[in-house]
């Protein structure tokens, strides 16, 4: 039975192993905040882009939000195209014989069986 042994265990390998987890980990919340407020971004995006085509951004009803399920109805309508443009295949590979007795290789290979004896 082998028992796990700590005594090669450094301070400078706890360190890179420290540095490591709090890397990830800021990447990791920074991106979940990042997508968290993505569509807040956006919205604010959107309503400069109005405010710079002069509509009137606080008298609009409509909110410039696009909800999950008009997210998801529109990504099932683009896979369904994107899968209609190609086309169906049979995924069969027939594999044919052909004899042909003579071709240029065949030829070549024919040369290099005979040995010249004249040029040893």
């Amino acid at each position: 039975m082998i028992l796990a042994s700590f005594e090669h265990i450094t301070n400078e390998h706890i360190t890179i192993a420290l540095v490591g987890y709090i890397i990830v980990f800021t990447v990791l919340v920074s991106l979940v905040t990042l997508f968290y407020n993505l569509p807040k971004i956006l919205s604010i995006e959107a309503r400069n882009r109005l405010k710079k085509k002069g509509v009137d951004v606080s008298q609009q009803k409509e909110p410039t939000q696009v909800s999950g399920e008009e997210n998801a109805a529109i990504s099932m309508a683009l896979h369904l195209f994107f899968s209609e443009i190609h086309d169906e295949e049979s995924n069969v590979i027939t594999i044919r014989k052909v004899s042909r007795s003579y071709s240029p290789w065949s030829s070549k290979i024919y040369g290099l069986n005979t040995l010249n004896r004249k040029n040893w």
